[in-house]
């Protein structure tokens, strides 16, 4: 761990460009990210936070295939939605860039060409997966078999889902092209390949024994894992139309496989905000005393523990990362998150359901986040997060404080009189705090830092509670005083531990404090009056609002529909039954009919009893549609009836035949129907 650094160079993982951002990245990398970089600016540190869209490799394509557009308009309409939703949720990147920028085009090629100048790379000649029928080499992503470990029919290329094993397309068994459908050949193509296994005594010297101490359990261990089980040289270049062009000759139609050119991304996000700034960028990535932080997902640990820093190693003038606080996934009501499945709390989407709330979105994924292991949203504890604490807690602490001021004093901070020891006690506690919280984040501890600013609050009401000014303002205003003054200064030191972690209410408080914004983390520990006396504050405003039942069922409800669409979009017809014989068939009668009467069955959920005229007489069916269908909207309903089924006793009452019905992909019952003019009952259907 680098002891006290000059400078801090913190990253968030970027963002692919073929979909917005849900809750998963945000509690992953977004939230936690923006917490850290908050929290050193608020302590005077020297910081620079980047991120940017990464927009190249085969994901792109992909989107851009099913939409029918071009890989430029799936960057640019993603690009531009992930930009607004950060900027209006308030994540404080110094620089948000994009891998399409020529900064970025120029940095990733002169980082290869100097790695392949310097013979960094392996040159070979290797077989990959070629779909004939498009002409083109297959991405591991365009790619889908079954996993050689699991039996999973629908591994990708690089990844089984199921399993979570890494895999070569190569290594599918009955492997498909997603592009054609057609079963790929194999073909000879040239690619350079970085020599993983070069580097893994530097980097079990890094890792296992640098960081074995300070990294998290869950990232040290995938890396110990990873290199347990064998480094092997790994391709940086592609056979792809979209990305950056392999800066040499004899590479034409190649481009930087996307895991290699998207971390430099945050190299050239740097130089950009440098020249913007009119800084020096070399400091913030190559000088020993900057603390570099990389920001991920689970899912990004190998290529940011292990091939990223194998690749600055090999670079030979770049800092590593001092740790990797890497969280593992964030489900959604009890389901795994996916883009491709809608199945998700997308952010923009949010921001217009619930306005003005991006602190209640905040506080309860920091307050939920998979730091350690996967979590769980639900819409439930979200409403319960707001309401039991924000709301109940925080936001009641704040309010009391504010009224009682400006009840007693029309606003303006009275002036203390001498401090009881509970006032002392409440004082020292307060100044405690601010190190307390530092403590948990600067290990990276977001979940029990906020529990900690939480405590701050319940300080203040139980302050209030204990003390219980309104009860003795009238016989010892003098006493009242100086309760008030102690509140207030609890009110004012939340005004800036809270900014890390809810930057607009905040912001919120100190404007109802009229506070400025010259306040530090420091300040109130060091500082003896916060807030001082004779200072006017404003009117109570409510920081945090209630969130009714309703606004919740909607999102359940959306939800939901989700499930049904995902239902029908992926629906597949049974498989065929055994060949029958036409002797067979035509021992089947089916008739058209009308159902003249219907009523529920007594004491059954699932039965109408209806009257059928089939045409060669009325007869009584039991049908098992009530809960699809109500008696009054089937009468009149012409329907297909098999007549010649064998009478059956349902109930006690002799049902005589049986009416034809399907399900929609969304699973609701339709009956199959001749709506044809001139079809009269009875005619055979044949």
């Amino acid at each position: 761990m680098i002891q006290n650094p000059k400078r801090y160079t913190i990253t968030a993982a970027l963002p692919y460009t073929n979909g917005p951002i849900h809750i998963g990245h945000l509690a992953g990398v977004y939230v936690p990210s923006d917490i850290y970089a908050r929290f050193l600016r608020l302590q005077g540190e020297d910081v620079v936070f980047i991120c940017g869209s990464d927009e190249h490799g085969v994901a792109i394509s992909m989107k851009a295939k099913k939409e029918g557009i071009t890989p430029q308009e799936v960057i640019d309409k993603y690009d531009g939605i992930i930009r607004k939703s950060f900027e209006d949720f308030g994540i404080s990147f110094d620089n948000y860039s994009r891998t399409s920028a020529e900064i970025h085009h120029k940095t990733a090629s002169e980082f290869f060409r100097k790695l392949y100048d310097e013979g960094k790379f392996i040159e070979e000649v290797t077989e990959q997966l070629y779909d004939e029928k498009a002409d083109q080499f297959l991405a591991d992503r365009f790619v889908t078999g079954t996993c050689p470990k699991c039996s999973n029919e629908e591994a990708y290329g690089d990844q089984c889902e199921k399993c979570g094993s890494s895999l070569n397309a190569t290594d599918l068994i009955n492997p498909k092209s997603t592009i054609t459908g057609t079963k790929p050949v194999l073909k000879s193509t040239k690619h350079w390949f970085l020599p993983l296994d070069q580097y893994d005594t530097f980097l079990r010297q890094w890792i296992l024994e640098g960081h074995k101490n300070d990294w998290k359990p869950n990232v040290y261990g995938q890396v110990k894992s990873w290199l347990e089980d064998g480094l092997r040289p790994r391709a940086v270049t592609r056979d792809l139309d979209w990305g950056i062009d392999v800066p040499v000759e004899g590479a034409e139609g190649k481009k930087l496989y996307v895991w290699f050119d998207a971390p430099i991304g945050y190299i050239s996000s740097t130089k950009e905000w440098a020249a913007r700034e009119g800084k020096d960028w070399e400091p913030y990535w190559k000088s020993e005393d900057t603390k570099l932080v990389h920001f991920i997902g689970k899912d990004n640990i190998v290529f940011h523990c292990v091939i990223f820093p194998a690749m600055l190693k090999a670079e030979g003038s770049y800092i590593l990362p001092d740790n990797v606080p890497a969280n593992e996934f964030l489900n959604l009501e009890g389901n795994k998150l996916s883009t491709s499945k809608n199945w998700a709390v997308w952010l923009h989407e949010y921001l217009l359901d619930f306005p003005e709330k991006q602190d209640v979105l905040r506080y309860a994924l920091t307050a939920n986040a998979p730091e350690t292991k996967d979590n769980d949203f639900t819409w439930k504890d979200f409403q319960a997060r707001n309401n039991n604490e924000l709301v109940a807690i925080f936001g009641n602490f704040i309010n009391r404080v504010v009224v009682l001021t400006n009840k007693y004093y029309n606003g303006v901070i009275p002036q203390p009189n001498e401090l009881s020891e509970i006032d002392e006690q409440t004082l020292a506690e307060l100044k405690a705090y601010p190190a307390v919280i530092a403590s948990s984040v600067e290990r990276y501890r977001f979940r029990e830092a906020l529990g900690e600013l939480m405590n701050v609050a319940r300080l203040g009401n139980k302050y209030l509670a204990d003390e219980e000014p309104w009860k003795i303002v009238k016989e010892n205003p003098a006493r009242v005083q100086t309760q008030m003054y102690v509140a207030l200064q609890i009110a004012a030191a939340l005004s800036v531990l809270s900014e890390p972690f809810l930057p607009f209410t905040a912001n919120k408080l100190k404007n109802i404090l009229k506070l400025n914004d010259d306040f530090n983390w420091s300040d109130i520990s060091n500082k003896s009056d916060l807030i001082p006396a004779g200072h006017q504050i404003g009117e109570a405003e409510l920081l945090f609002a209630k969130i009714e039942d309703d606004e919740i069922q909607k999102q359940i409800d959306k939800l939901e529909a989700t499930k049904v669409a995902n239902k029908a979009e992926n629906a597949k017809a049974e498989p065929q039954k055994d060949i029958i014989t036409f002797e067979d068939f035509a021992k089947v009668d089916l008739r058209i009919g009308t159902i003249i009467e219907a009523e529920k069955m007594p004491k059954a959920n699932k039965l109408l009893v209806l009257k059928v005229d089939t045409g060669i007489d009325v007869r009584t069916i039991v049908s098992g549609i009530a809960e699809h269908f109500s008696p009054e909207e089937v009468i009149g309903k012409r329907v297909t009836v098999l007549v010649n089924l064998a009478p059956r006793a349902l109930r006690g009452v002799e049902s005589e035949g049986m009416l034809l019905l399907t399900n929609t992909a969304e699973g609701k019952l339709v009956f199959v129907n001749p709506d044809a003019e001139g079809v009269i009952n009875g005619a055979q259907i044949s």
